[in-house]
């Protein structure tokens, strides 16, 4: 950066004006009698070599208060760049910086604004624990969370709990866990986070409490009304082909005829009476999955036995029973693997005569190379779209007006408590195919 054109001509004259006067000086010194020009050429001398000083100084002084000013934080000073001053290009990039700054500043302070107001208006109380073992209400939810106390430190928290004011002293260790807290006279369950945070070179901690007592129990009355519809579900689906047996079975019995046909149907009813109160047993505590009882037996006097029931149910649908050539044994929970089949069978049924004239069902059995069982049940309906695939098998999610969603997810239920899968796949000709392995 060089100097500007005043700045070296104000140099020029003065360092001309001090060698004049040096040159006078000089002369009368050198000239005798000249007592009084020889005193004014001295002090002309002394006053040129003043105003050479001052000029040159005048750019260093104006530097010294812009950088004093910016030692202090004043960011609104400007460098001096008025005529004579020198550096002006310097002067420039000076003032460009500084508005750079002021810039930065302000939208830090705008950004540190939102921060703040953002932690305020959070609606989690939040705690923050300083160095000096002070505990702060970091923001509007916290001051209305904990408000049945005095004092910053833990020991006044104990009105909240004796566990819940350890966890505010500043080595507690950082973690997340479920507290019983005392508020207005009531326990209320909460998750407290924890987390240690450094701050101006010393310790501190922020804890966050997330009161989950109101969301516990909606989730707990969600979760009964969720097992009552599971339990309906599945027995009004055993029921439906049941009752259908047991009114063929009373009129065969009252006419007198076909007591064959009677008492295969009344044996159908046996089983599927028993099949129904262990599945209904087997529910009675949500926590558990189904209980399996394994056993071994054969698949054709099962795809018969479901055969039949689902005739009672749906006798205007064709049922095509597939076997293999050779005779398939089943290791397998017969009860829980018939409970299975019914919704599979169920769920084809529906889907393919609301949306075809001639609606079919499939029920196909087969030994994988795996040494597992598949049993698949396909129909000629609308199929399953692919991003659906793998939502339709979560609790209660349903694509029917009428359904429930607890239909499929039950079968993997069951599926999987035997160690095995069910999953879905598009039927040969349209449709949708659910292949459960066991």
């Amino acid at each position: 950066m060089g100097f500007d054109r005043n700045f070296t001509l104000g140099l020029v004259l003065r360092l001309a004006l001090l060698q004049g006067m040096l040159a006078l000086l000089g002369w009368s010194v050198v000239t005798p009698g000249l007592v009084a020009p020889r005193i004014v050429a001295g002090a002309g001398a002394f006053w040129a070599g003043w105003l050479l000083w001052a000029h040159i100084n005048r750019t260093n002084l104006e530097v010294a208060r812009f950088v004093e000013a910016l030692r202090h934080g004043d960011l609104s000073v400007h460098f001096d760049r008025g005529e004579g001053s020198g550096f002006a290009a310097m002067g420039k990039a000076f003032d460009a910086a500084i508005r750079r700054l002021r810039d930065e500043r302000r939208e830090a302070n705008d950004e540190l604004g939102f921060l703040q107001m953002l932690v305020n208006d959070v609606p989690v109380p939040m705690l923050t624990v300083h160095g000096d073992g002070r505990i702060e209400l970091a923001n509007k939810a916290g001051r209305r969370f904990f408000a049945e106390h005095q004092g910053v430190r833990p020991e006044d928290f104990l009105v909240y709990g004796a566990t819940f004011a350890n966890r505010l002293e500043l080595d507690a260790p950082a973690r997340e866990e479920v507290l019983i807290l005392t508020l207005q006279g009531r326990a209320r369950r909460a998750i407290v986070r924890s987390a240690a945070l450094a701050r101006l070179g010393g310790r501190a901690r922020v804890v966050i409490v997330q009161p989950v007592q109101e969301t516990l129990n909606a989730v707990e009355m969600a979760a009964q009304t969720d097992l009552v519809r599971v339990l309906t579900h599945e027995i009004l689906n055993s029921l439906t082909p049941v009752t259908s047996l047991a009114a063929t079975a009373s009129t065969l019995l009252r006419q007198g005829e076909a007591i064959d046909d009677a008492r295969i149907a009344v044996e159908t009813l046996e089983r599927r009476a028993e099949g129904l109160r262990r599945f209904v047993h087997s529910y009675r505590r949500v926590a558990h999955e189904p209980e399996v009882r394994r056993g071994r037996f054969d698949a054709a006097p099962f795809a018969a036995e479901m055969a039949r029931l689902f005739e009672a149910e749906w006798p205007a649908i064709p049922l095509d029973v597939a076997l293999p050539e050779m005779p398939l044994t089943i290791e397998a929970d017969a009860d829980l693997a018939a409970q299975a089949v019914i919704n599979l069978l169920r769920n084809a049924a529906e889907a393919a005569s609301a949306h075809r004239s001639d609606p079919r069902v499939t029920l196909g059995f087969a030994r994988l190379r795996g040494g597992e069982v598949s049993i698949a049940v396909s129909d000629n309906g609308p199929g399953v779209p692919e991003e659906l695939e793998r939502d339709i098998f979560l609790p209660f999610f349903t694509t029917r007006r009428e359904g429930t969603g607890v239909g499929l997810n039950l079968v993997r239920q069951i599926a999987v408590a035997h160690g095995g899968s069910v999953e879905v796949h598009a039927a040969e000709g349209g449709g949708a195919r659910f292949e459960m392995l066991l």
